[in-house]
């Protein structure tokens, strides 16, 4: 008696497709660890988008990844709040991981995903964003004990003042600049393709529009 094909094997094979890719960013085999940071990083993502945004994001997941996506997701909570401590908490005790690697894991898993979500997709889903909180999705800063979305308004009710606000245009500026570098980097012996340097392009004018710069240049 013949067996028909796995009607599940498609939906599995592409979720395991996108689960190595996050496991060869991050430099390891133990798969679990891999898919629990990624599971962590989608729902810290997840939590702070609109309804409308995450269903947007949703939809371009593998069939079985985008179960894992809206596991625990209580729509008439969200979006929660911005800050990038709270980002942070949850994402290292949702992963196991420590509060000091956030950044870091965050920010290869974020490189990842956005080779394999459509163009601009991250782009869109970020938008909505805090500069801060975005710039520590990317890994381009360290934890903090204070952010500048965090930061209490004066007592008038006016905004951070000019030289607040051109310490931020700073550190967006090195961050642009460590990202063209980084993603410039190359192995001995061999060529920058045209693909890595437009990459590298798009990320520090991300880090700059983020932040309002790119804008203005």
């Amino acid at each position: 008696m013949s067996h028909p094909a796995d009607p599940f094997a498609p939906a599995f094979a592409k979720a395991h497709e996108w689960l190595a890719r996050v496991s060869q960013s991050l430099g390891t085999e133990d798969r679990a660890f891999a898919y629990r940071t990624m599971r962590a990083w989608f729902h810290t993502i997840r939590d702070r988008m609109t309804i409308t945004a995450a269903a947007h994001m949703s939809a371009q997941l593998p069939e079985l990844l985008r179960g894992m996506f809206f596991e625990g997701w209580v729509p008439s909570r969200v979006p929660v709040r911005h800050g990038t401590e709270a980002y942070v908490e949850q994402f290292a005790r949702e992963a196991g991981i420590a509060r000091a690697e956030v950044p870091m894991i965050s920010g290869v898993i974020t490189d990842a995903l956005d080779a394999l979500f459509s163009p601009g997709q991250l782009d869109r889903a970020f938008a909505v964003l805090p500069p801060a909180l975005v710039r520590t999705i990317w890994g381009q800063t360290p934890v903090a004990e204070f952010d500048e979305d965090e930061l209490p308004a004066h007592a008038d009710g006016e905004q951070p003042d000019r030289l607040t606000a051109l310490e931020d245009r700073l550190q967006a500026l090195s961050d642009a600049f460590a990202a063209l570098v980084r993603g410039l980097e190359n192995k001995p012996g061999s060529r920058l393709d045209d693909q890595q340097i437009e990459t590298a392009a798009e990320r520090a004018h991300r880090i700059l529009l983020a932040q309002g710069i790119a804008h203005s240049l």
